[in-house]
């Protein structure tokens, strides 16, 4: 997943966060989720950026509450708008 362009990691972002928000109507979903969109999160990203990421997305995800908190796309923001990435 490292090597997909910087829009298809926008819109994979976008895609999990909303993912992410299911769990407001389906609680039981982040039980599921909340490895998962880590693993997701590290293998998008590649270095800290994943790694921290990961981090956060699990721990937004695990704790009820803070679901709208949209992990994939701020990291996604992070690291083309604050960083200028192009090779992440």
């Amino acid at each position: 997943m490292k090597n997909l362009s910087k829009n298809k990691k926008l819109y994979l972002g976008i895609l999990f966060d909303l993912i992410g928000m299911v769990s407001y109507f389906f609680p039981f979903v982040d039980v599921v989720w909340a490895p998962l969109s880590a693993y997701l999160m590290v293998n998008l990203y590649k270095g800290n950026v994943g790694k921290i990421g990961g981090l956060i997305s699990f721990v937004e995800e695990a704790v009820p509450g803070l679901d709208f908190f949209p992990s994939f796309t701020l990291t996604w923001c992070y690291v083309y708008l604050l960083k200028k990435g192009k090779s992440t």
